[in-house]
């Protein structure tokens, strides 16, 4: 590639962030170069699969077997398989990553042009102050620089873009209603279910997911309006090495990357570096960009990049309901897509430690997610349900990322080294999850075929229909899916702040370090919540997008700025 040219601006990363930042940055006017370190989209990525006779939910042995021989012996083991979305995940012995023996953690992750929302469940819920000032109401950790008031008009912005469905749920503060584009529905069986939760604990609202429209484009939709502007380069098979800095300034003037097929180097440049390759990407890339400046990794004079890693606490339920034989076949309002299944299901918000009195015994709280009569299942056979519960993992300083000292990737990259374990209040909430899972199934009358967590097992008791053999072969299998890392919500390491002794970027994503430095996607995150990431990241890295196109018309990007109200 050639290395002439100076773009206004590298992203480096398409999927949520990386994506949305290259809309709103050309759509401002900027010249933009996006580097990605996986293959572009083709037609043949989503040719539908044959269609196959409906099998009775389970373990999926054979297709996971088929996966894990083809290299994907991380990636195979995820709870949620399945063998279209495998086609946009790594292989991992191309792309290993260490973890302590005793911390073991499964990253899920996509080289691919729009990366791992190629294969999201397009759920996307607004954070809200519950989750922006939590340190404020319960005294752990700091507070996010930023309110929702701040974050409102860019939820606004990329809901209308992406299309999202919803409800406004009048009877839900948080996560707070958006910007809709038609309502939601829910299946029969989740109707009953929520009849069945409100009968007995009101203050547990049950609604329909709030989801993005399918991408029938396939390119990512922020990718293509960039693409629109004329304003946009992208470079597929770019595996950055680094980012580079200039000596002489100190700021950042573009990235050393790989070619993906033939290993051959390449040297970029741009005025910003916008760095949204997921958050573990992220770190990692910020730590192999060591320098002479910057000994320790770039954005990293405090010592705090990688810090303060965070997930979600996770547990998963599935049911048999014998009252709905067969598969509900929900009607849902957006165009069908031939590739993917059906998009939809339900939402228990969380509904504790959200009023101005605390509740005793843990902070933050717990949600549920899920979907019933929306699985094919063979003709006779009882319906599905599933249900998941997540909680807010606390930002805890011993939980981090940073690179491995042994292991490369296949070009030769160090990997990255992750080390994650709960607290005592993740595993308080991780128990309450459990409880709360079982009692509302078992007062819905369904047949619970097994309920686990990153704990394990809650009882021995599973899959009641399986012989012993199967059993003993899923008690194996299913404590190595919910491992950590199993909630694919990781976020945390390069943290927003207002003070640079306490955090890594500040309230636009704006490195205090290196100011033409933008981390716009979860690395970012000051808390986690229990509502999934990707919608926070893309307000994120739109609201950080139009301030760097502001300032760079006004060249003022060679100091951080401080107070940002933006």
């Amino acid at each position: 590639m050639s290395t002439e040219r100076r773009y206004d601006a590298i992203i480096i990363g398409s999927g949520a962030g990386g994506s949305i930042a290259a809309k709103e940055l050309t759509e401002r006017g900027l010249e933009v170069l996006l580097l990605e370190a996986g293959p572009g989209i083709t037609d043949e990525l989503f040719e539908p699969p044959k269609p196959k006779p409906p099998r009775q939910l389970g373990m999926d042995l054979d297709l996971r077997a088929k996966a894990f021989l083809h290299g994907q012996y991380k990636q195979a083991r995820r709870s949620f398989f399945s063998e279209t979305s495998n086609r946009f995940l790594v292989n991992d012995w191309e792309n290993p990553y260490t973890t302590p023996r005793d911390a073991p953690y499964l990253w899920m992750r996509s080289r691919l042009l729009g990366g791992r929302l190629n294969a999201y469940g397009r759920v996307l819920q607004r954070m809200s102050d519950v989750d922006f000032k939590a340190a404020s109401r319960d005294g752990h950790g700091m507070d996010w620089p930023v309110t929702y008031a701040d974050m409102e008009p860019w939820y606004d912005r990329v809901e209308e873009f992406m299309g999202v469905y919803g409800n406004p749920d009048p009877e839900v503060t948080h996560p707070p209603a958006g910007k809709y584009v038609g309502p939601a529905m829910l299946t029969d069986v989740e109707l009953q279910f929520r009849d069945k939760v409100a009968e007995r604990w009101p203050e547990r609202k049950v609604i329909a997911w709030r989801y993005a429209a399918p991408n029938l484009g396939r390119i990512p939709k922020g990718v293509a309006a960039g693409l629109a502007t004329g304003r946009l380069t992208v470079r597929c098979d770019a595996v950055v090495e680094r980012i580079t800095v200039d000596p002489r300034t100190g700021l950042a003037d573009g990235a050393v990357f790989i070619d993906r097929l033939d290993k051959s180097e390449h040297r970029v440049f741009g005025d910003i570096v916008v760095l949204a390759a997921s958050t573990i990407e992220s770190i990692r890339l910020l730590v192999n960009s060591a320098c002479d400046q910057h000994p320790n990794g770039l954005a990293n004079s405090n010592g705090l990049l990688g810090r303060y890693f965070m997930d979600q606490t996770i547990s998963l339920a599935f049911c048999a309901v014998p009252q709905f034989p067969g598969y509900s076949k929900a009607d849902t309002l957006p165009e069908a897509d031939p590739f993917y299944p059906p998009t939809g299901g339900i939402l228990i918000p969380r509904y504790e430690n959200i009023g101005p009195e605390l509740e005793e015994g843990f902070l933050r709280g717990i949600s549920f997610q899920g979907a019933g009569g929306r699985f094919p299942v063979p003709e006779g056979v009882p319906t599905s349900f599933g249900l998941g519960g997540v909680g807010e993992m606390l930002p805890m300083y011993e939980n981090y990322v940073t690179t491995s000292k042994r292991r490369k990737d296949k070009w030769g990259i160090p990997s990255a080294h992750i080390r994650i374990k709960l607290g005592e209040n993740d595993r308080i909430l991780v128990e309450h999850q459990l409880k709360h899972l079982r009692e509302m199934l078992e007062y819905a009358g369904y047949q619970i075929n097994f309920i686990g967590s990153v704990l394990g097992l809650d009882s021995k008791k599973v899959w009641p229909d399986y012989n012993p053999l199967q059993r003993a072969i899923f008690k194996v299998g299913i404590n190595m899916a919910l491992t950590m890392g199993a909630s694919i919500h990781e976020c945390g390491g390069a943290r927003m702040g207002d003070d640079p002794r306490t955090s890594v970027v500040n309230g636009v994503n704006q490195s205090w370090d290196i100011p033409n430095l933008f981390i716009p996607d979860g690395a970012s995150f000051t808390s986690n919540s229990n509502v999934g990431p990707a919608l926070t990241i893309m307000a994120l890295a739109a609201r950080s997008s139009a301030f760097i196109a502001e300032q760079h018309a006004q060249g003022n990007l060679s100091k951080p700025t401080e107070q940002v109200t933006y």
